[in-house]
């Protein structure tokens, strides 16, 4: 398996790293053969060739089986025309990564204050109301005067209807209940089409229970008992938001792992930004990279049958859960150790696993 490695902005130089040493380690464990090409976006692409995503690098995505993306300083990236691209966004659409998968797990020994929560929210990735990828050309948010803006929002039924078939067999592979979480009562259009192609795909998974929540009233039911929820499946902003919520309330925006799938490609990147203001500084919680790292080997292994990959996956999953538990963490999870220190205490114990 060849694996693109783009370290991005902020903490994720620590972060990935420690991402890297753990698939090197487990490659090695498993047999897996992981070929991980190290490559350069963001802000230290912009200084070197010019641009965000220098030129070749798509086609050396296209041509592996997985990326790993750091963190990148997306707000700072705001004309394009001077090179100044949204690698996240690029990626999700130049790849057609329409699934955005977001776990939300509570580890024990993680000073999690909140109640026990195993959740996954399935976010649409490529349309909504995201202004800097609804368009074949230019933005789809428009200055009528210096006083007024009008930002458009676009859902398809293709989107509506493949997230929702994401979610679904994801269900079935957990406890086979799927929440609609939607705005109909005013988006009454768009998020109707959304919850009218949940409805439709749901059929074709009978054994899978399905409930349907407004956006705003979700906000406080998981809060109150996660415990009920299993898959989320949302539209591209409300997924953000909701996921970024669930992430905190399993302990920390630091185990906010994901992945960007599509039908032929995928992509590991953490759910969190570059957080400039800890980079450097040997805090930055790792365990959200080498998470999404597993989730990538998951993918991988279950689209080309491979069991090692998706052994090798929870494996690393088990490691990440052992180290929470013992206090071999940073603070935001309960532990006292660097990110350095962290990483190097998942070596010592994925080596004896």
């Amino acid at each position: 398996m060849k694996i693109i490695v783009l370290p991005g902005d902020g903490i994720g130089a620590e972060t990935v790293s420690v991402a890297v040493e753990a698939l090197e380690l487990i490659s090695k464990k498993f047999k897996l053969n992981l070929n991980l090409h190290h490559d350069i976006a963001g802000h230290e692409s912009l200084i070197k060739h010019g641009t965000t995503i220098h030129a070749g690098l798509l086609d050396a995505v296209k041509s592996a089986d997985g990326l790993i993306l750091g963190p990148m300083s997306t707000y700072d990236f705001k004309d394009e025309s001077k090179g100044e691209i949204n690698p996240s966004k690029f990626f999700r659409k130049s790849l057609d990564l329409f699934a955005n998968i977001r776990p939300a797990k509570t580890f024990p020994g993680s000073g999690a204050v909140h109640k026990p929560l195993d959740l996954v929210v399935v976010r649409e990735n490529t349309e909504g109301f995201y202004a800097d990828r609804n368009v074949e050309s230019g933005g789809s948010e428009m200055l009528i005067t210096s006083d007024v803006v009008v930002s458009l929002r676009r859902i398809t039924r293709q989107c509506c209807e493949r997230i929702a078939r994401a979610a679904f067999e994801l269900a079935m592979t957990r406890r086979k209940h799927v929440t609609v979480v939607h705005k109909a009562n005013v988006l009454r259009l768009g998020d109707g089409m959304f919850i009218d192609s949940c409805r439709l795909v749901g059929k074709e998974f009978p054994e899978v229970q399905i409930e349907e929540i407004i956006v705003d009233a979700m906000m406080a039911h998981v809060v109150r008992a996660p415990e009920r929820y299993d898959v989320i499946v949302t539209t591209n902003m409300f997924g953000d938001i909701l996921s970024d919520l669930t992430a905190e309330l399993s302990g920390s925006l630091g185990m906010a792992a994901s992945i960007n799938a599509g039908v032929n490609y995928a992509m590991a990147q953490a759910a969190h930004g570059s957080a400039p203001d800890i980079a450097g500084k040997n805090v930055a919680n790792p365990f959200s990279q080498v998470w999404s790292a597993a989730m990538l080997l998951n993918w991988y292994g279950q689209r080309k049958g491979r069991h090692e990959f998706t052994q090798a996956a929870q494996t690393l999953e088990n490691a990440v859960a052992a180290a929470i538990a013992a206090g071999e963490s940073t603070r935001d999870v309960g532990g006292r150790l660097g990110t350095k220190e962290t990483g190097q205490a998942l070596m010592a114990r994925l080596t004896k696993m």
